[in-house]
């Protein structure tokens, strides 16, 4: 076992590097999904509470999705069951249960919120600020992301811990990971500003030359060179915000719970301007603290991660939360994207307890702009998530672990499953059409006439399975309405129905194109295809025509095969899947409308209607107007201050061999050596070799010189 080496806090004067302390090394080392390492001496253990908390969820599942198949098999069974309609009914279960599962978590949430309880772990929202003992480093891990959005929120939380008096417990690192070289640049200045502006001290700089594991790699790299000065880090994203007093309170907690590894906060969404983004944010401010609640109440210390706004114990992570790299070429190969899942589920293998904290507020984030914003997000999850599969049979995890990975990969997978099913049923239904005896008569009828189903039976079967999918909603509503504040928050009650009415029917026409969207996710990863790591857009959610016309043409055109094959067996199949094919017919008008801001008056949000003080600060701060953009050569040739910090913050100069930084770096010495003016070289330098040139300081200081 590892020795956790601590200390008080790092140096605040920088060493070679001109951006950050004093380095105060912690090993950590890669997992090893056989055996863990070391247990804890006092593992978190479940009482007869929590077994029976567990008990409900599973058996409910149980009896809703048996119940359910029952009634399935006898609308199918009449006259025997085709090899089809077996395939239609094995595709019934396993969604049903699916829904089953969720509806039991949301119905435990339910109860559990009407109690005015919710977290796993005790927490305090209310009451005085408690005195912190120990030191919390805050990372902020920043990939190709707008460093004048980035550095105001940083800012604003920055503010909100110095205001509650305990600012020195708290260290600050922006832990920088792009490789767009105008923007890298364009951070050291912003972080420059943002450093005066707080007065300097606790505000730490760290650009990677190699960015080897993304995120996980990221963070695990400042903990081998920094993580012994501290007890806990607090990790956010980009587009992260949280409250001072929720910081505090955090790090509190886990003080007072030595076996606490991470406590998980549920972020609410904010700053949303599109209708996309507005829909988002309603239904999760709505929705979201309900479902959290009752995955938390039967989770319990084995709750999960999901990467940003939650606290971790560094000791932990670092001695069972280094990943390893699965073999085997990319997608299902390579560093593990979905890093998250993994690193909860091994420090909770060790005996470390996993909590969340779902009503505790103060937390904040963003969501994309737009439904193709949002598949492009996705569909890295689901490269992420289906990469599980190689990590569920890692030995001695704690079987609600493995859930969370079964549940992360069936979120991906439901969707093909969708859509295999609706269409087997439009072949049964084609085969009943054009193959005697006919089961669908040519003039109208309600129901499809099944000689060998029973259709009566069929709609209640369809009916109680929308309900399982609808009932959670309106029992969040009915939480809105019995609690007065919260409810004049989101605009009163009438407001508030409105809004929910509005989003199950515009979430009902998104629906089938993010079915399509996420089966041409898993189709493509299954033939091998990487998705890659695309940096997020966070402005506004319009769309190009062309991008619209091209990105939207697939379920546009699964829309026009399903109207087709339900119109040539009877108008009532056409009018059954009718909420399905309008909303894949419609994709490219929905996209659109989508995408623009629209019902600013109807989904309306506690934190619209009464903003808490950092988010007023974080959007002031950001609204302010940012510096031009500039090329990084340019710009550092302008600002010798600037120069300066950088140079200092560069590494000795490594001559490695043929690898793809030297390779760059030959090749931009050879353009600059053959360029008679600055201008020249710049202009002449491609972004990969200007990014060489920043991370080297002699090419740097001969082309500024030019």
């Amino acid at each position: 076992m590892d020795t956790i080496v601590t200390s008080s806090r790092p140096d605040v004067v920088a060493a070679a590097d001109g951006f950050l302390p004093q380095e105060k090394p912690l090993a950590m080392a890669a997992a090893d999904l056989g055996q863990p390492p070391c247990a804890v001496s006092r593992p978190v253990s479940v009482g007869a509470g929590m077994l029976m908390r567990r008990a409900f969820v599973l058996l409910l599942t149980v009896a809703l999705t048996g119940a359910g198949a029952y009634e399935m098999y006898m609308v199918v069974q009449v006259g025997g069951v085709t090899i089809m309609e077996w395939m239609v009914l094995v595709l019934f279960v396993a969604l049903l249960a699916w829904i089953a599962f969720s509806f039991a978590s949301a119905l435990a949430g339910f109860v559990v919120l009407l109690r005015r309880k919710g977290n796993s772990l005790p927490i305090r929202d209310d009451g005085p600020l408690p005195q912190l003992a120990s030191r919390t480093a805050v990372l902020l891990p920043t990939y190709n992301e707008n460093p004048h959005q980035l550095m105001a929120r940083l800012h604003a939380i920055y503010e909100s811990i110095e205001a509650t008096g305990q600012g020195d417990s708290f260290d600050w690192f922006v832990l920088s990971d792009t490789r767009d070289p105008d923007i890298w640049i364009a951070e050291e200045q912003a972080f420059l500003a943002l450093n005066d502006a707080c007065g300097g001290g606790r505000l730490y700089y760290r650009h990677r030359a190699d960015n080897t594991a993304r995120k996980s790699g990221n963070i695990g790299e400042w903990i081998r060179r920094f993580g012994g000065a501290y007890q806990f880090m607090i990790v956010l994203d980009a587009d992260s915000l949280m409250s001072g007093d929720t910081m505090v309170r955090m790090v509190h907690a886990m003080e007072s719970n030595p076996q606490a590894a991470l406590l998980q906060t549920l972020p609410v969404i904010v700053n949303a301007r599109s209708l996309f983004s507005r829909l988002q944010q309603f239904a999760g401010r709505l929705y979201g603290p309900m479902v959290a609640a009752g995955v938390a109440w039967w989770h319990g210390s084995e709750g999960n991660y999901w990467g940003h706004n939650a606290i971790i114990r560094i000791q932990a992570f670092a001695e069972q939360a280094g990943l390893p790299e699965l073999s085997g070429r990319k997608p299902f190969g390579g560093h593990i994207l979905s890093h998250d899942f993994v690193e909860a589920a091994l420090m909770r293998r060790a005996g470390w307890g996993i909590y969340m904290a779902p009503v505790l507020s103060g937390s904040f984030e963003e969501v994309p702009p737009s439904l193709l914003d949002f598949a492009a997000r996705d569909r890295r999850w689901c490269q992420g998530n289906l990469q599980h599969l190689a990590v569920l049979t890692t030995r001695r995890l704690h079987w609600i672990s493995r859930l969370h990975f079964v549940t992360g990969i069936g979120s991906y997978i439901t969707a093909p499953m969708w859509l295999a099913f609706l269409l087997l049923g439009i072949l049964i239904s084609l085969q009943a059409r054009f193959i005697r005896p006919e089961y669908f008569p040519k003039g109208f009828s309600l129901f499809p006439n099944w000689p060998a189903q029973d259709p009566v039976l069929a709609a209640w079967v369809f009916g109680l399975t929308m309900a399982l999918l609808i009932v959670p909603k309106l029992l969040g509503f009915i939480l809105l309405l019995t609690r007065r504040d919260v409810r004049r928050q989101f605009g009163g009650g009438f407001r508030a129905l409105t809004g929910v009415t509005a989003e199950v029917l515009v979430s009902a026409m998104i629906a089938p194109v993010m079915m399509v969207f996420q089966s041409i996710a898993v189709v493509e990863i299954l033939l091998g295809r990487d998705a890659g790591w695309q940096t997020q857009r966070r402005d506004d959610g319009e769309v190009e025509r062309r991008e619209l016309y091209r990105k939207y043409g697939v379920p546009t055109a699964c829309g026009v095969a399903m109207a087709a094959s339900a119109w040539a067996v009877s108008l009532p199949l056409l009018l059954w899947m009718s909420p399905v094919i309008v909303g894949l017919l419609f994709a490219i008008p929905i996209g659109a409308w989508t995408a623009k801001p629209a019902m600013r008056a109807l989904f309306v949000t506690p934190e619209e209607s009464e903003p808490p003080r950092v988010l007023v600060r974080a959007n002031e701060l950001a609204s302010q107007p940012a510096r031009a953009a500039a090329p990084a050569l340019a710009i550092l040739r302008q600002d010798s201050s600037l120069l300066h910090r950088h140079l200092s913050s560069l590494p000795p100069a490594k001559r490695g061999g043929p690898g793809e930084i030297d390779l760059h770096l030959a090749v931009a010495r050879a353009r600059i050596e053959a360029s008679d003016s600055f201008d020249e070289a710049i202009d002449h330098l491609t972004p990969r070799e200007t990014l060489a040139v920043l991370g080297d300081s002699v090419l740097l200081e001969e082309v500024l010189a030019k």
